[in-house]
Parts: structure tokens; sequence; C-alpha cells
């Protein structure tokens, strides 16, 4: 059974009360459900994890490497920065796709840049809720080899 470790950065624990218009109603909890829901028919086991720390995301992902067969990472604003993080997915190896809630390119400038992106199979953003599904399932099929 494959395993792959959601990671939510900064803020993320705020969903469903930070700017509505912007990244939807739904709380991370309930996000965090619905994608348990759609691993489950697919027979993916998924764990979870959201922090507010840089240093708590590097350490997930470092100890992913042999627990885990991918990483689905909604940095949110440590993406357009953090090398650390960056690095770290490098690192470990593990099939990663970097996931925003908001179409980044449609809001501010700053945020046009991810610098995680170069290091992660792809990245979904502007879909809600939806890109993690996505990604679950983008994922997936990296790993059975379906191109």
């Amino acid at each position: 059974m494959e395993k792959i470790l959601v990671i939510n950065g900064p803020n993320l624990n705020m969903l469903g009360v930070r700017d509505k218009n912007i990244y939807g109603s739904f709380t991370l909890r309930e996000i965090c459900d619905l994608i348990s829901d759609e691993a489950q028919k697919c027979n993916i086991a998924v764990d979870f994890l959201q922090s507010n720390i840089e240093g708590e995301l590097v350490t997930a992902i470092q100890k992913a490497l042999g627990g885990y067969n991918g990483i689905i990472i909604n940095p949110g604003a440590y993406g357009h920065y953090s090398i650390a993080i960056r690095d770290a997915i490098e690192a470990v190896s593990i099939p990663c796709i970097e996931v925003h809630i908001s179409n980044i390119y449609k809001r501010e400038e700053f945020r046009h840049k991810s610098v995680i992106s170069p290091v992660c199979l792809g990245q979904i953003t502007g879909l809600g809720y939806y890109g993690y599904i996505l990604a679950l399932h983008a994922i997936d099929n990296f790993l059975k080899g379906v191109k």
C-alpha cells in the first residue's frame, strides 16, 4: 500500500476563517477528511501534518525518507522563499507535488515565484481543496508508472 504524507505550512490552520474569498470556506480538518476519503478509495494511506514553523516542516520531510512513497505539500508562504524546505525535498528524493489553494499567479507579484516547484513533480494551484485530490491521483499514477 502506498503511503503519502500531506504537509500544510503556515496559516493553513486558519482555513475556514481566513479570507474565504481567496481560500474558500473549508477548514483544514474538512480538507484532510476529503483527502482521506479519496485516499481510502484508492487504497492509499495518508498522514497529515500542519505547522507554522519552517523547521518542523523540514524535519517532517526528512523523516518521511523510508516511510512514505510520496509527499503532497502546501508550503503556504514558505513556497516563495524557503530554501530549507526546497533542499529537504531535494535531499529525500521522494516524489512531491506542491499545492496551493489559491491561484498564486493571480495574486501579488511576490507569490508568482516558487522556490519549491523546481524540485517537485509538479505544482497545482488555484483549484481550491480539489488540488489536493488531483495531487493524490498524480502521485498514485506516477508511482504506478502511468504517464
